[in-house]
């Protein structure tokens, strides 16, 4: 694996590497170049001195680069959801789905070629006209993270340069061979040359430089708030426009009159996909006192079911790397300490030959804990959930909006007054009623309070990548 920086694939002017560790085996995968202020310095250069080409080719032209990038991905799609197993451990049927979301939004970013307009505005007089044009930022820095390396990948690029802007992009340290993949496939259809550049390395030790340089205009990450937190304050150096997708806590709310059936099938995949490793993942379990006890039943049962191991094979693949483990391991330890009873999971699965070392946790459920616990609290990031009883329709909005995130929430029910009341009371970004996720293409994917700012996809999410420039004429 290579930097790739104006033009040209290359190792880091340091020649320093990082160790790619498989979260099926912990053994290691390879090594990849850490990159150096010096590399960071000529990626956005080397953007920076190309945007205004690109965006001078108009639309369409870029359309086209998009859709044939679309086409080649599409062409050698097997290559990819082959990296999404290895790296990052998905499952093959998540891994083929993730694939089909870079598809869809290259699709979807691709169409917008005709579709970017701006105003005229009557001016104080007959023969005075005020122009509103869209244009681009110029430089976007895309931090991706690795639950969907991939698909994040697309999100921030197709819409970056559909509007003119180039690209810089950092993926996560724990998956760059997506970002490397897809790189290559706009190489492939005809980007030119220090549009579109690739930056691999620890956050740490180039991620501060890479947002307070002076030529980025934009920095679109999705990540952990904390990290979101230490963008806003090194982009305040240059006053960098941010969009920032940051930690989730959603409520999975099941009432009384829920066709349980329907709500089992989606806690399933809102809880475990991705081994729970999702911003939109559910992360608390809100159900009514009535249905309670029949609920809590079906879910263990069904998590019992899951399977675990090869994601070749298996229902659920490993988490990421052997820090998150830990951390899980944590919290489930924390809320037995807090009084909290593990109904079902808690701990490694046993499994045998290389998979023994993998970074494996079996589907956890914890009752009896208090709104204020941790598991209740902050996001956990795995196959881990607390599940409380509701007794009314205030106390579930209450426990739900008891959060400090607000991506995504589910709420289960057959009232449509109760899903009409919940579209105003419930203080998230997204609301999934009786209906599992993830995020269309078309929808504006954003969070309230410490879930970020801005948003990606819709027509709102392309026009986070443009500003608006005022003319004034008179004539």
């Amino acid at each position: 694996m290579k930097l790739f920086i104006d033009g040209s694939w290359s190792d880091s002017s340091s020649g320093s590497t990082i160790e790619k560790l498989s979260p099926v085996t912990g053994a290691k995968m390879y090594d990849f170049p850490a990159a150096t202020k010096e590399d960071v310095n000529r990626a956005i250069d080397a953007a920076y001195n190309s945007w205004e080409k690109w965006y001078s080719m108009g639309s369409v032209n870029r359309s086209r680069v998009i859709y044939k990038a679309k086409a080649l991905i599409e062409k050698s799609r097997k290559q990819l959801e082959d990296i999404l197993v290895k790296e990052n451990g998905k499952i093959r049927p998540e891994a083929i789905g993730e694939v089909d979301g870079v598809i869809d939004q290259l699709q979807y970013y691709a169409e917008f070629a005709r579709k970017i307009t701006g105003d005229v505005v009557e001016g104080e007089n007959g023969n005075r006209k005020i122009l509103q044009y869209k244009v681009p930022y110029g430089v976007v820095v895309a931090i991706t993270p690795w639950n969907f390396p991939a698909a994040m990948v697309a999100r921030k690029m197709a819409p970056a340069l559909m509007t003119g802007n180039s690209v810089v992009v950092k993926p996560s340290s724990d998956t760059p061979g997506s970002a490397e993949f897809i790189v290559k496939m706009f190489i492939k259809a005809g980007v030119p040359k220090g549009v579109v550049n690739l930056v691999t390395g620890k956050g740490s030790e180039i991620g501060d430089y890479i947002i307070s340089h002076k030529h980025v205009s934009l920095v679109s990450m999705t990540g952990s708030t904390s990290t979101g937190q230490r963008i806003m304050e090194k982009a305040s150096s240059n006053m960098s426009k941010l969009i920032l997708e940051l930690g989730g806590k959603a409520p999975f709310m099941v009432w009384e009159d829920a066709d349980l059936a329907t709500a089992l099938k989606v806690f399933m995949w809102a809880k475990y996909s991705n081994t729970g490793q999702s911003c939109i993942a559910a992360e608390r379990l809100y159900v009514h006192e009535k249905v309670f006890d029949k609920f809590m039943k079906m879910v263990v049962e069904a998590s019992k079911r899951l399977s675990i191991g090869n994601p070749e094979k298996a229902g659920m693949g490993p988490l990421i790397n052997k820090a998150a483990l830990d951390n899980i391991a944590k919290y489930v330890s924390e809320a037995e300490e807090e009084g909290g009873k593990v109904i079902t999971g808690g701990g490694k699965p046993k499994l045998a030959g290389t998979l023994k070392s993998g970074y494996f946790y079996q589907p956890t459920i914890v009752t009896g804990v208090g709104q204020k616990s941790k598991l209740f609290q902050e996001e956990i990031f795995g196959p881990v959930i607390g599940a409380a009883k509701v007794s009314s329709v205030e106390d579930m909005f209450e426990k739900a909006n008891d959060s400090k995130y607000g991506l995504a929430s589910y709420l289960f029910t057959k009232d449509l007054s109760l899903a009409n009341r919940a579209a105003e009371a419930i203080r998230f970004g997204e609301l999934y009623i009786n209906m599992p996720g993830p995020e269309a293409s078309q929808g504006y994917h954003t969070g309230f309070r410490m879930t970020g700012q801005a948003g990606e996809g819709s027509k709102y999410g392309i026009a986070e990548y443009l500003k608006l420039k005022n003319v004034y004429l008179e004539y």
